[in-house]
């Protein structure tokens, strides 16, 4: 993906509604980070994995380790594709069925991504994060990474562009209030490329409080609601609407003084030291932690 074609090159394509064909196969619609679409054709009894480096194989992708497959589950909530199980084990198939390709794993250090494809997807999470609101931080920050934005969107510092690019996009809630600080910004950037605005956006991105953390609700054995997430840290536990209660955990097993279970009716049992935690939690937090045990 040269950067002379970033900023036109989707990486779907047209999309077609998914039906059963005569000879039994599925089409299912996968949107991308950069909200383009495709339409894979499959075998009904194709493993999530196949169905997933196919998608992968579409983007000329390698270092697909990062990334999943999320969908809408037919109990209402969204969940991970599993590699390991049979597709039509894990769908309802309808015609309003998509599968959303985005990132699953945040490494610490975005540096340590090979390469510029794998960036340039991380790049498009963190504005997408940041735009809906899920990556959170202050106007400063806000205004940097924006900056970074602009750099790889449109090149080089020129006030009227720039202004004119932020009235039709935006990247950040209340985004109008820091036009003049994004431009300012932005004129320091001058000479950067794209790739190299995209590692920049990564790198002020890592250092946010909220940066690869996706909560997962739940509650504690008390009934209080909490929210999960796993990281590349531990479990990071903290109240809903409140300020953050817990830290990290370090969740290795057998860990001399913490010791994590996961039970088949998907409760978390934390023992640290003589104190015990048990915190009902969903599937999808379960699967993602064990996932992420494997990787480490």
């Amino acid at each position: 993906m040269g950067d002379r074609h970033r900023r036109t090159r989707t990486l779907g394509g047209l999309a077609t509604k998914p039906r059963v064909s005569k000879e039994t196969k599925l089409r299912l619609r996968v949107i991308f980070l950069d909200d383009s679409e495709r339409t894979f054709e499959v075998e009904q009894n194709v493993l999530g994995g196949d169905f997933f480096n196919k998608v992968c194989g579409h983007l000329k992708l390698l270092e697909k380790e990062y990334f999943g497959l999320e969908f809408r589950h037919h109990s209402g909530h969204y969940v991970w594709l599993e590699l390991l199980k049979p597709l039509v084990k894990q769908i309802k198939y309808t015609n309003d069925l998509f599968f959303r390709f985005i990132v699953k794993f945040f490494p610490p250090d975005p540096g340590q991504l090979k390469r510029g494809l794998t960036r340039y997807l991380f790049a498009l999470q963190i504005k997408q994060d940041l735009s809906n609101g899920s990556l959170t931080c202050n106007d400063n920050s806000a205004a940097l990474l924006v900056s970074h934005i602009l750099q790889s969107e449109i090149g080089d510092y020129d006030e009227e562009l720039d202004y004119q690019h932020l009235e039709m996009k935006h990247y950040v809630p209340n985004q109008e209030y820091l036009d003049h600080k994004i431009i300012k910004l932005h004129k320091r950037h001058r000479g950067a490329s794209p790739a190299d605005a995209d590692i920049q956006l990564l790198e002020v991105a890592r250092k946010l409080d909220m940066y690869g953390i996706r909560p997962h609700a739940a509650n504690d054995g008390e009934g209080m609601r909490i929210n999960l997430a796993v990281t590349h840290s531990g479990v990071l536990v903290f109240q809903v609407n409140a300020y953050w209660f817990s830290k990290y955990f370090n969740i290795q097993l057998n860990y001399v003084f913490i010791k994590l279970e996961v039970t088949m009716k998907g409760l978390f049992y934390l023992a640290m030291k003589k104190n015990l935690l048990n915190i009902l939690q969903s599937k999808q937090l379960i699967e993602l932690f064990s996932a992420t045990n494997r990787s480490t």
